[in-house]
């Protein structure tokens, strides 16, 4: 292992050769072994473990479980002739619940290597990676899994199989033109001539794509030809080894960081680009500024916090100062480390270009770390949001103040579970992705961080939306009556909602004169320049505007109106459920001259109430979380299905048949989805799957609409009138 370390550390130094992967795909579709494989051919791992050891998967709960639940990176050494490249792994998961681990780890990384399982072929969540890595500008190349099960399971013909692959690659091809931005859409599809598309075996560890199968004097007869021989098969690993295949098509087909850096950059950084940083940013400069960008939090007993994540500029060294801009604090780098699955090997620095951790560092996922205080990347928002929440408590009241800690560790841990801790009512709420997604958050503050809790049944987060055009003038006075705020609130257009959910549009704070680049995205949807250059903020599917003239203390306030324009749209006028697509204008302001007579303790409360109160005024309804699932079963299942979805207030949107196996597409609210698996199970006799489509919020019907508020108010212990 110390040559292998010595062997990384060399490559590291050398940008245009290192290349910065993830491996994403549908659950079950094979990327932990295909991993393994991976390891193995690079000297890692001994090859009677690859596919089984689970390298990547070092929790207990994902050995158990059988499925990849945290990004794991691993660096490792490929050599083509006299060259050796850098691979800088990492193993996504592919349930959806945990899909913020992929949408940090996309960050990190310049390429993909996207897996489709050939007899399941692309699947929900194959769409749903290739978003989350189109999103970030990151280039996707095709490995199409399981084919050994094509030719000794399901017994297609050589024919057969040849559709079977055209379909997938054109399906693929499809999403990424659909989904890749314009530049990118023809550019980045993937072909089997040129070996962007490879496919194998990662279980019995070969692989094969065309440019191989020339050079090598391989043909996929031979192939076919090994599984009708009960030992020939086994030789197939040494005649079209995995490792080699893929990672030949790695280096050649997706680009080292200097190339990718060129067209990252503009996309998730928005500072200056002709400025000294945005010029090392764009060229990964190792002698530039330092630019640290953390995806990942993982809580060590020993170590302590330990981010990983991606170095875009300069050089990060152990013992130097990193000021860390989201929170505006210094703190010392006490160590740097090159990951390798759950080991971690000690160095003194690294340059640009790499995927590496630091010790020493107390912060969150989606920080920028720099030397001195600069421009933050972007932040990293996931596609879909947390719709499903627990009460949680501690058993022993003793344990309280640990339980607090805890759930500040495990919110820092996945950002994707949304922590809200109410010290006045002493209750603690978990939102999570999905049931798997807070039961494995459950299991592991019992077991991995000592303890003992209790939860309520699972609760639905609802989303507070407006429906009148457009309200009247609302005024939010301060409470020492010296200051009056002016509110008018509308619903969002529909093409800035989309715009936003695809990531077209940048979210966070929004400084006027630094962030012509934003105004350039709302004028793209239709907005008047003019307006465009007065949005202050995007927070959460929601955007707030400045439209005051002439307020002389406008620069000193904006802070503390953006602050609860934020408090309001976590808590809407309602039930205080999160608000989703309200415009809320600011329309004028009369201040006080004296700053005194408004500071917080007076502005706070009249934006809080101006906004609230205009937002009453536009008729508040809440809008429930709407999943819609793809069912597979067996043909003779399909009523029951059916069934299934009327008796939870679903929507059947389509059915179709093929062969003996039937897919349905639903719409399902998630209120009435709890136990959905067993009931699928029981219904199909365990022969029935499902996976997510899509996920929007929809209109919560007439009839449920006071019945759902009074429940949430009262749970909330607010009035409930």
């Amino acid at each position: 292992m110390a040559k292998m370390s010595e062997r990384v550390l060399k490559a590291m130094e050398k940008p245009e050769q290192i290349r910065n992967i993830a491996i994403c795909a549908h659950i079950d579709h094979g990327k932990t072994t295909f991993s393994d494989n991976l390891l193995s051919g690079a000297g890692m791992m001994s090859e009677e473990l690859a596919g089984k050891a689970r390298v990547t998967d070092f929790h207990e709960d994902e050995q158990e479980r059988g499925i990849t639940i945290d990004s794991a990176s691993v660096s490792m050494v490929h050599q083509i002739e006299d060259k050796e490249f850098l691979i800088n792994l990492i193993d996504t998961p592919g349930h959806v619940d945990f899909g913020g681990d992929v949408t940090r780890a996309m960050r990190a990384v310049d390429g993909s290597i996207v897996l489709a399982c050939a007899v399941e072929g692309v699947m929900p969540q194959t769409e749903t990676v290739l978003r989350q890595s189109l999103k970030e500008r990151v280039k996707p190349i095709l490995f199409i899994n399981k084919v050994d099960r094509l030719i000794k399971e399901v017994k297609l013909t050589p024919e057969a199989m040849q559709a079977r692959f055209i379909k997938i690659i054109d399906q693929v091809n499809v999403m990424i033109k659909k989904i890749a931005e314009e530049e990118y859409s023809d550019k980045w599809q993937v072909n089997v001539m040129d070996g962007s598309v490879c496919f194998g075996s990662a279980f019995h560890n070969w692989g094969l794509s065309l440019p191989y199968m020339k050079k090598h004097n391989v043909s996929f007869k031979e192939i076919i030809d090994a599984y009708n021989d009960d030992e020939a098969w086994k030789e197939l690993k040494h005649k079209a080894p995995i490792h080699k295949v893929i990672l030949d098509g790695v280096v050649e087909h997706l680009p080292n960081p200097i190339k990718a850096q060129e067209y990252r950059i503009p996309k998730i950084w928005h500072g200056d680009l002709e400025s000294t940083d945005g010029q090392s940013l764009i060229s990964c400069n190792p002698k530039g500024p330092m630019y640290f960008v953390i995806t990942k939090i993982v809580v060590d007993p020993q170590a302590g916090e330990i981010a990983t994540g991606r170095v875009f500029s300069g050089t990060v060294s152990r013992g130097s100062t990193g000021h860390l801009n989201g929170v505006n604090q210094s703190m010392r780098i006490q160590q740097v480390f090159v990951m390798n699955g759950a080991k971690r090997e000690i160095v003194d620095h690294v340059p640009a270009g790499n995927i590496i951790a630091v010790g020493g560092l107390k912060s969150a996922p989606g920080e920028t770390v720099t030397n001195e205080p600069g421009e933050p990347f972007e932040q990293i928002s996931h596609i879909f949001e947390p719709v499903v929440t627990k009460a949680i408590e501690a058993k022993k009241p003793a344990d309280l103040p640990k339980l607090i800690d805890v759930l500040h560790i495990v919110g820092k841990e996945d950002p994707s579970i949304h922590i809200e801790i109410n010290e006045e009512t002493g209750e603690h709420l978990m939102s999570g992705m999905g049931e798997l997604h807070l039961e494995v958050m459950e299991n592991r503050i019992r077991k991995d961080k000592g303890v003992d809790i209790q939860t309520s049944l699972p609760i639905v987060v609802y989303r507070e939306c407006i429906l009148k055009a457009t309200s009247a003038d609302a005024e939010g006075k301060s409470p020492n009556k010296h200051n009056k705020l002016y509110f008018r609130v509308e619903p969002l257009e529909p093409e800035v909602v989309e715009a936003i959910k695809k990531g077209e549009i940048r979210t966070g704070r929004i400084r006027a004169k630094k962030d012509e680049a934003v105004a350039k995205q709302f004028v793209e949807k239709g907005y008047d320049s003019k307006i465009a250059k007065k949005v202050r903020a995007v927070f959460n599917g929601n955007i707030l505007i400045d439209e005051t003239r002439g307020i002389v203390h406008i620069g000193e306030i904006i802070e503390m109106v953006l602050d609860m324009f934020q408090d309001v749209m976590n808590a809407g006028p309602v039930a205080h459920e999160p608000c989703l697509n309200v415009k809320v204008r600011l329309m004028d302001c009369k201040l006080h001259e004296d700053a005194i007579h408004r500071g917080p303790a007076q502005l706070y409360p009249a934006v809080r109430e101006g906004i609230r109160e205009a937002m009453s005024m536009a008729t508040p309804l809440l809008f429930e979380p709407i999943q819609t699932l793809q069912f597979e079963a067996p043909t003779e299942f399909m009523g029951e299905i059916s069934k299934l979805i009327s008796n939870k207030r679903g929507q059947l949107i389509d059915m179709q048949q093929e062969g003996d196996s039937v897919t349905v597409i639903g719409k399902l609210p998630v209120g009435e989805m709890f136990g959905l698996s067993n009931d699928l199970r029981s219904a199909t006799g365990g022969r029935g799957n499902y996976s997510l489509v899509d996920q929007n919020f929809e209109r919560l019907p007439g009839e449920l609409q006071d019945k759902i508020k009074k429940q949430i108010r009262e749970r909330k212990g607010l009035k409930v009138d």
